[in-house]
């Protein structure tokens, strides 16, 4: 099944954008195999379609400073909306806080929590119990090394459900 009715084209410059970022106009033409002028306007549509969220750049954080990475898995006591929404409003109000994934299964959500120190996680770990969000348990996790850090193959992921 197709969604959205993207082709090989539009996945090749959405592919060229997730791996370069931003491109001039001639080089991500090269890369989609179409002349500049309709590749910017297939870019201009896919970013109008939301298709493009943002740019971003993969900082080498551990060239800048030292860091404390956790993992953390979270349950909450209780599985209401408000109860997922007072949660996610805490997650979203911390810049520690760099990713949340609400799960399905024996944990609600997955969070990955970037620390200046040990000392500073475990002070957002008491604000989180401190503001009565509801938390049943979790478990915290901290990372030693990163073995791969990589999105998701468009092209091929665009393949399979094509098909």
């Amino acid at each position: 099944m197709k969604r959205f009715g993207l082709d090989a084209t539009d996945i090749r410059i959405l592919c060229a954008v997730q791996q370069h970022g931003q491109l001039s106009k001639t080089r991500l033409a090269e890369i989609a195999n179409i002349s500049a002028t309709p590749c910017w306007a297939r870019l201009d549509r896919l970013k109008a379609a939301g298709f493009i969220r943002g740019y971003h750049a993969d900082i080498a954080l551990e060239r800048i400073c030292d860091v404390t990475q956790v993992i953390v898995t979270v349950s909450l006591a209780h599985h209401r909306k408000p109860d997922f929404d007072r949660f996610e409003a805490f997650v979203k109000q911390h810049d520690e806080i760099t990713e949340c994934i609400a799960t399905g299964g024996g944990m609600d959500y997955v969070l990955k929590v970037v620390s200046a120190t040990l000392g500073s996680f475990q002070t957002l770990m008491q604000a989180m119990l401190d503001a009565e969000l509801g938390v049943d348990r979790y478990m915290t996790y901290i990372a030693t090394r990163t073995v791969k850090d990589s999105r998701p193959n468009l092209a091929r992921l665009a393949a399979k459900t094509a098909g």
